[in-house]
């Protein structure tokens, strides 16, 4: 076996980890299952790990299979401390922070972590050892053996069937079969955080990053996102974060709908409010848009629910 990779094992067997009543914390070997995963399927190219709906997605899903203990599943603790784990005297884990802010202690708060850190990262030679899928296999088996053994085979049968938190979560967004994800619970931060920021993903993937109003669409190679993931019903009423109370809209048809100026009818068309005061001889006037029909998504199931859109109707829309 390669002398690094010998060297990562050792100090993967040997992860500082806190002294709970429960008992010795498990966060951190999960984190390190998850990183690790994540490179497995491919998300995670470049040796850079963004605190997103992915990296914390599959942490949930994995401490969900493999933790039986009353810990809690708090991501951001790991995600900071394992900082301060080293193999051969060396740091392997480090976070980068967004430019005007520091990592000096645990920041609390997966969404005020996502909005401080770029991305967390190991060191180049563990990088490159981990490029290669047998080793990243043996690394995988490690932790598993040395941490969670009891749960080591029941977790290999869980990943091979796609049946996780995870995925359960996926299909609750993309509004498949209800008994597919019926008993999973999503009321910590970090589980409403992987709900929106799947709904936020999802929404302008079926309408094919286009606006569904104006027929706008814009895509750009530095991940930028012209088109919003606008909410039907607000998530504050109903919590709702089912694409079937999505449309995706760019930001100025996305705040005329939010304040009542715009609307769907029960025949997906838009629907202009007569109290509007703007030049309607401007070519981006939105009394243009009266009557034509919004864009849907190719698949009836994505469809905005007339449900919800006829709430907004009755509670938003400015007859």
């Amino acid at each position: 076996m390669n002398e690094d990779l010998q060297t990562y094992l050792h100090a993967f067997a040997r992860i500082n980890r806190g002294s709970t009543k429960y008992g010795l914390a498990p966060h951190k070997p999960i984190l390190l299952l998850t990183l690790v995963e994540l490179i497995d399927k491919g998300i995670v190219l470049n040796n850079r790990f963004e605190v997103n709906v992915d990296l914390v997605g599959l942490f949930q899903e994995n401490w969900r299979l493999l933790v039986r203990t009353a810990h809690q599943s708090d991501f951001t603790q790991p995600f900071y401390y394992l900082q301060s784990d080293k193999a051969a005297g060396q740091s392997f884990w480090c976070l980068y922070p967004n430019p005007g802010f520091q990592i000096n202690a645990h920041i609390k708060g997966v969404k005020t972590l996502s909005e401080v850190v770029v991305y967390g990262s190991f060191d180049n030679k563990l990088a490159a050892l981990l490029s290669d899928p047998l080793n990243r296999a043996v690394v995988r088996d490690q932790l598993l053996s040395a941490y969670f053994p009891e749960q080591r085979q029941a977790y290999y049968e869980h990943k091979q069937l796609n049946d996780g938190f995870y995925h359960e979560m996926q299909s609750l967004v993309l509004n498949e079969p209800e008994t597919q994800y019926k008993h999973i619970s999503t009321q910590t931060e970090e589980d409403v955080f992987v709900r929106s920021g799947l709904f936020k993903r999802y929404i302008p993937q079926l309408y094919q990053d286009t606006c569904a109003m104006t027929g706008m669409r814009m895509r750009s190679i530095f991940k930028y996102n012209f088109i919003d993931a606008c909410h039907i019903v607000p998530f504050a009423v109903t919590h709702d974060d089912k694409v079937t109370n999505g449309i995706a809209l760019c930001p100025n048809l996305h705040r005329a709908f939010d304040r009542g100026l715009v609307g769907v009818s029960e025949d997906y068309t838009i629907m202009v409010s007569a109290h509007i005061d703007e030049l309607v001889d401007h070519p981006y006037s939105l009394s243009k848009l009266n009557g034509k029909s919004i864009l849907l998504p190719q698949v009836n199931r994505y469809y905005p629910s007339q449900e919800n859109l006829a709430w907004h109707r009755d509670n938003v829309f400015k007859v």
